[in-house]
């Protein structure tokens, strides 16, 4: 009897994980998060606060996560070529942006490189468009899904949970400009 049980147990336990393994390979090889948020204030008073990764502190979501962060600046202060490398908890790992697009006031472009908690290397893109006073600000983010993430994106809506720290930090953006 125990090794009818063993046995089915074994079936199952096979069946499931070629079940998650088939819903893998059907996931996306790309994938895109966008949030988009208005803010009643030029762009010229919001681009700085993305343009300078020194002032991310004031807006940007992860900051919060792990106020202990170790946290290195190189390259310009800001603009293109200026970057940023982190090193913290679980809740934001170990990895480095580098702004290689600044086109004043209206886009930002960066390289998005993670070590911890897995390696990514990702595409973000910031764009402020006005329009009546009020400037429509759209936060990006994009990048390959190699096979091991999209098990990992069988159980997570990475769109919703990476979504819901851009909209924290499009609010932030918000208060932090004024607007």
């Amino acid at each position: 009897m125990f090794k009818i049980i063993l046995g089915s147990a074994a079936v199952v336990i096979v069946v499931a994980v070629a079940v998650v393994l088939i819903l893998a390979a059907r996931k996306p090889d790309v994938f895109r998060i966008e949030r988009t948020a208005s803010i009643k204030a030029a762009p010229e008073a919001i681009f700085p606060f993305i343009n300078d990764f020194h002032r991310w502190g004031a807006w940007s979501p992860w900051e919060v996560k792990d106020p202990a962060m170790t946290r290195t600046f190189s390259g310009p202060d800001s603009g293109t070529g200026s970057a940023y490398a982190w090193e913290g908890n679980k809740d934001v790992g170990k990895g480095r942006m580098q702004i290689t697009e600044a086109v004043a006031p209206s886009r930002i472009a960066l390289d998005l490189d993670f070590e911890k908690p897995f390696e990514a290397h990702n595409k973000v893109e910031f764009t402020l468009v006005e329009s009546a006073g009020t400037t429509t600000v759209t936060w990006v983010m994009h990048g390959p899904t190699p096979f091991f993430s999209k098990i990992f994106h069988v159980f997570m809506d990475m769109d919703k949970l990476v979504g819901a720290d851009f909209e924290a930090g499009l609010a932030k953006l918000r208060a932090a400009a004024g607007g």
